[in-house]
């Protein structure tokens, strides 16, 4: 009965580690992918992902965020509470094709400054 209740304690205490890690993890890829100008759609832990033989002290995650122009990007992350966030296998899943809008401020700009330009050389001004 003490062997099971030993056996029961040390299986208790291994899962509210890695519950614990697996907190640290989140807030530690979600940090990484606010900083890069990112928004992090999902998280979920990939046991099995992308170098999960080679690498002992890592816990692997598969993300999906959304960068700065409008794509959905799928990629998986490597991370553990010594070192940093490192993204593998990064692949757009989803392209925006609407310009966004920095885009359309950009494009706002240069179409006027180019109607502008127009409207002088209809008036015989010479380029400057």
């Amino acid at each position: 009965m003490e062997q099971l209740l030993l056996f029961v304690g040390i299986g208790v205490l291994a899962l509210f580690i890695r519950l614990v890690a697996g907190s640290f993890d989140g807030e530690r890829v979600e940090r990484y992918v606010k900083e890069q100008g990112w928004e992090l759609l999902d998280r979920s832990w990939d046991p099995f992902g992308p170098g999960w033989f080679a690498e002992k002290d890592f816990r692997i995650y598969q993300i999906v965020y959304l960068d700065q122009q409008g794509n959905v990007h799928r990629a998986h992350v490597k991370t553990s509470m010594l070192s940093g966030v490192y993204l593998t296998n990064d692949h757009i899943v989803q392209r925006e094709d609407h310009p966004t809008k920095a885009q359309q401020d950009t494009l706002a700009e240069e179409n006027r400054r180019l109607r502008e330009r127009i409207r002088e050389l209809e008036q015989g001004k010479p380029e400057t």
